[in-house]
């Protein structure tokens, strides 16, 4: 059986690991368009802000790819599929033959048309270990950093680098910062503590044109700059299948298995949508953990075997500057909601179950309540009154305390 797998990241990795579970002897392929040995892209911010260094970085050991008899093709970009002769063109001009191919091509910093971007000379986007790199070379003591986005790219590249530069100024056309993941009293909380780093923030604004080092906004105002960060958003790598004749929908469509509607074509990551099961929507969800589980329940299938990823759920745990924050779930319906000793926790309930939460600060045990949110775990069958003070596992039944210990089958 020949195997090919298209990207290097968190989908890749779980696609890997996936096969060797269930087929030790099949041929691996890996094709990556980055030349780097497989890296934990989150942690680009913490090597900026010098938390990290490139060696922790790394997704697994160095014999990673030797050890799961893995080819790894680095730095080498594929261009198209042949349904027809079941083969990945690649830009060197050679073709890589399958059996079975795992797509996991993540996403892309989405760049919207903005008049004048060109004349910028020092201009970055922080999706990436050269990314990360390449801005951390261009900043001085005294630079003056715009940075386009405040998102979660946005917030962790501010944090990453806040140190390394002069002034820093956060533009954003959402009202509040982390939209996508804080509803309003989180967003402010966290700024207000983002702010005290002396980031200053221009929100519910966007930029009307580019003169140089000059951003000129659509209220009127401007903001000097030398140095510009684009974090506006990403956009999902589907080209591929799409230009095979796959089902796009903003991302890659993809069943429970992590098959496309392409015959022997899986799809696993940022690139993919996910079925969030706390909302019924399909989404995407630019998750590490949710980009792993897709890619190894794609490569058990892709082996023969068979397994289904049908627990999709938004999550975020991190932090900016210390300030802790978990987010999870959907956050539509009845809310529990505790301001104390410098947090804030809002819980979601509906229907009987916890669907979302928010905890900034003290975010202990947060995977208690993620959990329930996965599992989607009826309130009645728990002492919620003692989950909502103090999430802990006295909380459930005598037996489902021994499950999550593993201590049942």
């Amino acid at each position: 059986m020949k195997y090919v797998i298209i990207g290097n990241s968190a989908a890749a990795v779980g696609g890997v690991e996936g096969i060797r579970s269930v087929d030790k002897e099949g041929g691996i392929t890996l094709i990556a368009s980055e030349p780097h040995h497989t890296y934990s892209r989150p942690l680009i911010s913490y090597l900026a802000w010098g938390k990290t260094d490139e060696a922790r970085m790394k997704y697994r050991p160095d014999d990673f790819y030797e050890k799961n008899g893995v080819t790894a093709l680095l730095g080498c970009t594929a261009v198209s599929i042949d349904r027809q002769t079941r083969t990945v063109a690649l830009a060197d001009g050679k073709k890589a033959p399958y059996d079975k191919l795992l797509v996991a091509t993540g996403s892309a910093p989405f760049v919207p048309p903005m008049e004048g971007l060109e004349t910028v000379e020092n201009k970055f986007s922080f999706m990436t270990l050269d990314d990360a790199r390449a801005l951390t070379a261009a900043l001085t003591p005294e630079s003056r950093v715009l940075i386009v986005g405040a998102g979660l790219i946005g917030m962790k590249c501010a944090e990453g680098i806040r140190h390394l530069c002069g002034e820093m100024t956060i533009l954003d056309l959402a009202p509040r910062i982390l939209s996508a993941v804080l509803d309003e009293e989180g967003s402010a909380f966290v700024q207000r503590h983002v702010e005290a780093q002396g980031i200053s923030f221009r929100l519910s604004d966007s930029v009307a044109r580019f003169e140089r080092h000059t951003a000129h906004l659509k209220s009127g105002s401007a903001v000097d700059f030398d140095v510009l960060v684009l974090a506006v958003g990403v956009q999902p790598n589907a080209g591929l299948v799409q230009d095979a004749g796959g089902k796009v929908a903003r991302g890659i469509v993809t069943d429970e298995r992590q098959r496309t509607t392409l015959e022997d074509i899986y799809a696993a990551g940022d690139c993919t949508l996910s079925h969030d099961v706390t909302s019924g929507q399909d989404k995407i969800l630019a998750l590490l953990p949710n980009a792993y589980l897709q890619g190894e329940v794609a490569g058990k299938n892709m082996a023969g075997g068979d397994a289904v990823y049908d627990k999709a759920i938004p999550m975020n745990a991190g932090g900016f500057f210390g300030l802790h924050i978990a987010t999870c779930g959907d956050v539509h319906g009845e809310d529990y909601i505790t301001r104390e000793g410098g947090s804030y926790k809002r819980l979601v309930v509906r229907d009987g179950r916890l669907v979302g939460f928010i905890l900034i600060g003290d975010v202990a045990r947060a995977g208690i309540y993620t959990s329930l949110v996965r599992e989607q775990t009826p309130l009645c069958s728990i002492d919620f009154e003692l989950i909502r003070s103090k999430p802990q596992l006295m909380a459930f039944a005598a037996d489902a305390r021994r499950k999550k210990l593993g201590g049942a089958v």
